[in-house]
């Protein structure tokens, strides 16, 4: 069932989404050659302590995950696509690093990720971020209402097919509220005008995952939780909630530019 929230309610998802900023702003300043992963986890978690904030994904355990995730932020490394679990790993020069957090306060949830290089970049990893942030910014665009969810599924599969990267089949985006994962879900690939009408008072998480060789395919790390593309090529993800209003879209995850 989809919960429609209050304006009242989105204003507290709002709250709840400004410290996910904070968090996902202070880990990228922090993260630089040498610096680990969890080093950057125990970052995310001061930004959340200070602002009275839990954090939705440690101890979070799905159905398909062997352990409760360990961390509140996953960061994945370079062929990883989601869900990585926070190591002693040490970020070398070129690393391409997707992190997603989430934070609830005030019994409101909020969910974003970012992906960014650390030190000298690639010209094919930097376009590869940029199109996931071009893919996100499309989805947000049509999230209004009178639109449906294959819009925005439609609009963010064309972004990333037409700059030829693939897409990992069975994930996107969510619904979010007072669980960070809600009804709907929203693909990152569909057909325009069809699926869940859009309505004033949806709450979304828009997350374009995209693989820079083409291919749509990954398996599961032995960690049971990390997604790895098989080819070993780089991925990137970039996510927002995004409320749906009369007005337009509203995103509540937003981050201070760097």
């Amino acid at each position: 069932m989809v919960e429609l929230k209050t304006d009242a309610s989105i204003d507290a998802m709002h709250a709840a989404g400004r410290v996910v900023g904070r968090a996902l702003t202070a880990v990228r300043q922090a993260a630089r050659v040498g610096v680990s992963l969890l080093e950057l986890d125990e970052i995310a978690r001061e930004v959340l302590r200070e602002a009275g904030a839990s954090s939705p994904f440690l101890g979070y355990r799905p159905s398909f995950a062997p352990t409760p995730f360990p961390a509140v932020i996953c960061a994945s490394v370079n062929d990883a696509i989601v869900h990585g679990i926070p190591t002693r790993y040490r970020l070398r020069d070129g690393d391409l690093l997707s992190v997603d957090c989430g934070a609830e306060l005030d019994g409101w949830a909020g969910d974003s990720a970012v992906s960014f290089v650390v030190g000298r970049p690639r010209a094919a990893d930097l376009r590869l971020v940029d199109t996931a942030e071009r893919a996100l910014a499309a989805g947000i665009g049509v999230a209004v209402p009178g639109n449906r969810i294959g819009d925005i599924a439609h609009a963010v599969g064309s972004v990333c097919r037409t700059a030829g990267y693939g897409i990992p089949q069975g994930f996107g985006g969510h619904g979010v509220g007072r669980r960070m994962h809600e009804d709907p879900e929203v693909p990152n690939e569909g057909r325009p005008g069809r699926g869940l009408p859009l309505r004033p008072g949806m709450v979304l998480a828009i997350e374009p995952m995209l693989i820079a060789s083409g291919r749509d395919h990954y398996y599961e790390a032995d960690d049971g939780w990390t997604l790895r593309t098989t080819d070993g090529s780089r991925a990137a993800h970039a996510e927002h909630t995004v409320a749906v209003t009369e007005s337009g879209p509203r995103v509540l995850t937003a981050r201070e530019a760097l």
